[in-house]
Protein backbone atom coordinates (compact mmCIF):
# COMPACT_ATOMS: atom_id res chain seq x y z
CA UNK A 1 0.00 0.00 0.00
CA UNK A 2 1.49 3.57 -0.79
CA UNK A 3 -0.07 7.26 -0.34
CA UNK A 4 0.14 10.42 -1.78
CA UNK A 5 4.38 11.11 -1.76
CA UNK A 6 3.30 14.66 0.31
CA UNK A 7 1.68 12.69 2.85
CA UNK A 8 4.49 10.04 2.79
CA UNK A 9 6.89 13.02 3.54
CA UNK A 10 5.23 14.42 6.18
CA UNK A 11 4.21 11.35 7.96
CA UNK A 12 7.67 9.90 7.93
CA UNK A 13 8.84 13.35 9.44
CA UNK A 14 6.01 13.10 12.24
CA UNK A 15 7.88 9.89 13.35
CA UNK A 16 11.35 11.01 13.30
CA UNK A 17 9.48 13.23 16.17
CA UNK A 18 8.69 10.32 18.59
CA UNK A 19 11.60 7.80 17.50
CA UNK A 20 15.15 8.55 18.73
CA UNK A 21 16.84 6.36 16.04
CA UNK A 22 14.65 8.18 13.08
CA UNK A 23 15.38 11.42 14.94
CA UNK A 24 19.12 11.13 15.10
CA UNK A 25 18.89 10.03 11.10
CA UNK A 26 17.46 12.96 10.46
CA UNK A 27 19.89 15.44 12.06
CA UNK A 28 22.90 13.28 10.83
CA UNK A 29 21.44 12.92 7.46
CA UNK A 30 20.72 16.81 7.55
CA UNK A 31 24.50 17.19 7.39
CA UNK A 32 25.67 14.50 5.38
CA UNK A 33 24.04 12.67 2.39
CA UNK A 34 26.68 9.52 3.55
CA UNK A 35 23.99 8.71 6.48
CA UNK A 36 21.05 8.08 3.70
CA UNK A 37 23.82 5.62 1.52
CA UNK A 38 24.40 3.82 4.90
CA UNK A 39 20.74 3.41 6.31
CA UNK A 40 19.36 2.71 2.80
CA UNK A 41 22.75 -0.14 2.38
CA UNK A 42 21.76 -1.70 5.70
CA UNK A 43 18.13 -2.10 4.68
CA UNK A 44 20.02 -4.30 1.90
CA UNK A 45 19.32 -1.82 -0.90
CA UNK A 46 22.24 0.26 -2.86
CA UNK A 47 21.99 3.38 -0.78
CA UNK A 48 24.78 4.76 -3.93
CA UNK A 49 20.97 5.62 -5.92
CA UNK A 50 20.01 7.56 -1.92
CA UNK A 51 23.18 9.36 -1.33
CA UNK A 52 21.12 12.64 -0.33
CA UNK A 53 21.54 15.21 2.40
CA UNK A 54 18.54 15.72 4.47
CA UNK A 55 18.00 19.51 3.66
CA UNK A 56 14.27 19.21 4.71
CA UNK A 57 12.13 17.65 6.87
CA UNK A 58 10.29 16.33 3.85
CA UNK A 59 13.46 14.83 2.24
CA UNK A 60 13.77 11.52 4.26
CA UNK A 61 10.03 10.48 3.69
CA UNK A 62 10.40 11.29 -0.55
CA UNK A 63 13.44 9.15 -0.52
CA UNK A 64 11.40 6.39 2.24
CA UNK A 65 8.84 6.77 -1.19
CA UNK A 66 10.85 6.30 -3.62
CA UNK A 67 12.65 3.79 -2.36
CA UNK A 68 10.01 1.60 -1.54
CA UNK A 69 7.70 2.26 -4.54
CA UNK A 70 10.97 1.45 -6.60
CA UNK A 71 11.15 -1.97 -5.28
CA UNK A 72 7.40 -2.37 -5.50
CA UNK A 73 7.93 -1.58 -9.19
CA UNK A 74 11.20 -4.09 -9.96
CA UNK A 75 8.99 -7.01 -8.59
CA UNK A 76 5.72 -6.39 -10.64
CA UNK A 77 7.83 -5.24 -13.47
CA UNK A 78 9.75 -9.03 -13.21
CA UNK A 79 5.97 -10.55 -12.99
CA UNK A 80 5.68 -11.11 -9.38
CA UNK A 81 2.28 -11.59 -8.30
CA UNK A 82 2.06 -8.72 -6.43
CA UNK A 83 0.05 -5.59 -7.08
CA UNK A 84 -0.38 -2.13 -5.18
CA UNK A 85 -2.88 -0.51 -3.22
CA UNK A 86 -3.42 2.91 -3.27
CA UNK A 87 -4.61 4.69 0.67
CA UNK A 88 -6.56 7.32 -0.87
CA UNK A 89 -8.72 4.50 -3.21
CA UNK A 90 -9.42 2.79 0.00
CA UNK A 91 -10.52 6.04 1.88
CA UNK A 92 -12.65 7.04 -1.21
CA UNK A 93 -14.42 3.88 -1.72
CA UNK A 94 -13.69 1.70 1.26
CA UNK A 95 -15.79 -1.08 0.62
CA UNK A 96 -15.37 -1.50 -3.00
CA UNK A 97 -11.79 -1.28 -2.29
CA UNK A 98 -11.88 -3.83 0.27
CA UNK A 99 -13.88 -6.34 -2.38
CA UNK A 100 -11.53 -5.69 -4.96
CA UNK A 101 -8.60 -6.25 -2.28
CA UNK A 102 -9.91 -9.48 -0.78
CA UNK A 103 -10.48 -10.65 -4.54
CA UNK A 104 -7.46 -10.20 -5.24
CA UNK A 105 -5.66 -12.33 -2.39
CA UNK A 106 -8.18 -15.24 -3.28
CA UNK A 107 -10.46 -14.38 0.12
CA UNK A 108 -14.32 -14.13 0.31
CA UNK A 109 -15.31 -10.80 -0.81
CA UNK A 110 -18.65 -11.50 1.64
CA UNK A 111 -15.92 -9.94 4.52
CA UNK A 112 -15.50 -6.58 2.69
CA UNK A 113 -17.92 -4.77 5.15
CA UNK A 114 -16.18 -6.53 8.52
CA UNK A 115 -12.55 -5.29 6.66
CA UNK A 116 -14.06 -1.97 6.73
CA UNK A 117 -14.78 -1.45 10.26
CA UNK A 118 -11.30 -2.06 10.71
CA UNK A 119 -11.01 1.73 9.26
CA UNK A 120 -12.35 3.12 12.65
CA UNK A 121 -9.24 1.57 14.51
CA UNK A 122 -5.79 3.38 14.77
CA UNK A 123 -3.92 0.20 13.44
CA UNK A 124 -0.87 1.80 15.33
CA UNK A 125 -2.72 2.77 18.55
CA UNK A 126 -0.61 1.20 20.74
CA UNK A 127 2.82 2.53 19.88
CA UNK A 128 4.57 5.32 19.83
CA UNK A 129 3.59 6.50 16.02
CA UNK A 130 -0.04 6.55 17.32
CA UNK A 131 -2.32 8.91 15.44
CA UNK A 132 -3.23 10.52 18.92
CA UNK A 133 0.54 11.51 19.59
CA UNK A 134 2.30 11.88 16.07
CA UNK A 135 -0.94 13.69 15.12
CA UNK A 136 -0.14 17.05 17.29
CA UNK A 137 3.12 17.87 15.75
CA UNK A 138 3.01 20.35 13.00
CA UNK A 139 3.53 19.77 9.73
CA UNK A 140 6.86 21.14 7.72
CA UNK A 141 5.35 23.59 4.64
CA UNK A 142 5.91 22.50 1.34
CA UNK A 143 7.25 26.05 -0.49
CA UNK A 144 7.50 26.08 -4.15
CA UNK A 145 11.51 25.80 -3.93
CA UNK A 146 11.37 22.74 -1.75
CA UNK A 147 8.75 21.19 -4.49
CA UNK A 148 10.69 21.93 -6.98
CA UNK A 149 13.90 20.25 -5.50
CA UNK A 150 12.01 17.25 -4.13
CA UNK A 151 10.86 16.69 -7.60
CA UNK A 152 13.95 16.59 -9.06
CA UNK A 153 14.95 13.60 -6.70
CA UNK A 154 11.53 12.43 -7.70
CA UNK A 155 12.37 12.38 -11.42
CA UNK A 156 15.56 11.02 -10.97
CA UNK A 157 14.10 8.05 -9.17
CA UNK A 158 11.22 7.87 -11.80
CA UNK A 159 8.64 8.63 -9.51
CA UNK A 160 5.15 10.75 -10.32
CA UNK A 161 6.13 14.21 -8.83
CA UNK A 162 4.14 16.00 -6.27
CA UNK A 163 1.34 17.46 -7.94
CA UNK A 164 0.53 15.26 -10.59
CA UNK A 165 -1.37 11.76 -10.41
CA UNK A 166 0.38 9.45 -8.16
CA UNK A 167 -0.89 6.00 -10.03
CA UNK A 168 1.89 3.73 -9.91
CA UNK A 169 1.82 0.46 -12.33
CA UNK A 170 0.13 -2.32 -11.23
CA UNK A 171 -2.49 -0.49 -8.69
CA UNK A 172 -5.21 -2.35 -7.78
CA UNK A 173 -8.96 -0.32 -8.88
CA UNK A 174 -12.36 -0.11 -8.48
CA UNK A 175 -12.56 0.20 -11.73
CA UNK A 176 -10.95 -3.32 -12.62
CA UNK A 177 -14.17 -5.23 -10.83
CA UNK A 178 -17.08 -3.53 -12.16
Amino acid sequence: MYRNIVAVAKSAYRMTMVMPSLRLVALLGSISGRVTKIVVDSMGFDGSDYCVRLYHYLVGGVVVFSLTANCYLDLYRRGSDVSAVRYEDLVARPLEMCRVVLDYCHLPVSVAEQAVKAFDVDSQRNSAIAKSIIGHFKEPQLTPQVKTKLNELLKRHGMPLIGESCVLEGTLSCSQSE
